[in-house]
């Protein structure tokens, strides 16, 4: 029962291992992330994002393949990255993932009860917006940190940008 938060997270390595791999041998072997390798991987990660957004009732417009629409998800093009970080980055992630994974259910749960809270109410609540907003973005910095290797910055443990 994964939340759609958690399938943000796990999409762009579902969608292939030549996502990761390539980047991850290219910076390994070359100390570089090829920038046409980086613009795919920024606009695949913003297209999950704003499925992801509209999965969660955060955005009543179905997502576009090319509108930024309301998801605006932007990563600096890396000058220079750490050789041999991107060989560990995936374990240095694991207590994110852990985290993650039950905030990923409790954000579940807060979308089914946002859905109710709309359908009666007509709004979705502040707190519950924020809480799903804050799951996706720490979901977000981990994804460029371990999967698409776009930072070297290990990504902070909170839900605030």
């Amino acid at each position: 029962m994964p939340s759609s938060t958690y399938a943000i997270a796990v999409v762009p390595v579902a969608a292939g291992g030549v996502l990761f791999f390539g980047p991850l041998f290219m910076i390994l072997f070359r100390r570089k992330y090829p920038r046409w390798w980086f613009d795919w991987n920024l606009e695949l990660q913003r297209f999950f994002n704003r499925a992801g957004i509209y999965l969660s009732l955060m955005d009543d417009r179905y997502p576009a393949s090319d509108d930024p629409q309301a998801v605006h998800l932007d990563y600096a093009y890396p000058k220079r990255l750490n050789r041999w970080l991107p060989l560990i980055k995936w374990l240095l992630a694991i207590p994110h993932y852990v985290v993650l994974f039950f905030l990923d259910i409790a954000a579940f749960f807060t979308v089914v009860a946002a859905w109710f809270a709309i359908v009666i109410t007509g709004r979705y609540a502040r707190g519950m917006f924020g809480f799903v907003e804050g799951i996706i973005r720490w979901n977000v910095r981990v994804t460029g940190y371990a999967l698409t290797l776009v930072t070297d910055r290990y990504p902070p443990f909170r839900l605030a940008a």
